[in-house]
């Protein structure tokens, strides 16, 4: 704002004009030179000069300011892009190439013979083995059978089987067939936060994946509403020529972090969003 416009000076609406200044309320001073003589000295009020350049210096300097600041800002972003650039990515950072082509029964395959391509085979297998597909018997020996070595095949099948019996389906309110009562959606997806290799070699690798998990029913009627919880999963996988398949697995508690103070949703909304939110079919 230039120092003019402070009392509203100069033909803005509403403002005064250098006409306005001495009219109605103004102290008259009558000058020399007689009754006939103009009281304001037949000359309107002049302009003053001094008000104009002050509002042009201000302006001026307003300018250079503005320039500055700029200019300053500008300095600042070149650094922190330059600084960003030379530092590399955060150590918890998503990092790796891009995902693999390959899929055997839904499920992503022909991962690298290296601890990334290790990595990135186990946390798959976390998530298709963490999946409302093991709930159903056919489903659930699909899913086994794409990921599992042949010399343990059977003996993963015959354990998740039994894993997955018809009393712990009834238990969780499914039937036999793992399907949710009507008007109720089950929830069961793991969603890997991170991996860890144990111990690797070209042959064989030992990884952990920690995990958080959703799972429960959603319904009025529920008596199992959808929870979080925080897992890690073992997987022992052996190399075949052409991809890692998965030997064992294992699961544990935790680590847990600090639950938070988000509110808790409703039911609707929770089997909204798993209905509208697709899961991943590639990790890391």
């Amino acid at each position: 704002m230039s120092l003019g416009d402070e009392h509203g000076y100069g033909g803005e609406s509403g403002g005064r004009t250098d006409d306005d200044f001495g009219g109605t309320g103004q102290t008259r001073t009558r000058l020399p030179g007689g009754a006939d003589t103009d009281v304001y000295g037949g000359a309107r009020r002049p302009v003053r000069n001094s008000r104009s350049l002050i509002t042009v210096v201000g302006v001026v300097v307003l300018l250079i300011a503005a320039i500055a600041f700029a200019n300053q800002g500008g300095g600042d972003d070149g650094t922190s892009a330059e600084g960003e650039k030379g530092a590399g990515a955060a150590p918890t950072a998503a990092t790796g190439v891009r995902p693999v082509k390959g899929e055997a029964g839904g499920i992503p395959s022909g991962f690298a013979r290296d601890e990334q391509g290790a990595q990135s085979a186990a946390a798959n297998y976390a998530v298709a083995l963490g999946s409302d597909g093991m709930f159903n018997t056919q489903r659930r020996q699909s899913i086994v059978k794409s990921i599992a070595d042949s010399s343990t095949l059977d003996k993963l099948q015959s354990g998740f089987d039994a894993d997955y019996s018809p009393a712990f389906l009834t238990q969780i309110g499914l039937s036999a067939d793992g399907a949710a009562p009507a008007g109720s959606t089950f929830v069961n997806r793991t969603l890997p936060a991170g991996t860890k290799v144990k111990s690797f070699s070209s042959e064989a690798a030992d990884v952990d994946v920690w995990c958080m998990g959703l799972f429960g029913l959603t319904g009025a009627k529920s008596t199992k509403p959808v929870t979080n919880g925080w897992f890690t999963v073992s997987v022992k996988l052996k190399w075949t020529g052409s991809d890692w398949k998965v030997l064992a697995t294992s699961q544990k508690t935790g680590p847990t972090p600090v639950t938070g103070d988000n509110p808790v949703s409703g039911s609707d909304e929770i089997a909204g969003a798993v209905k509208e939110f697709g899961g991943f079919t590639y990790a890391r």
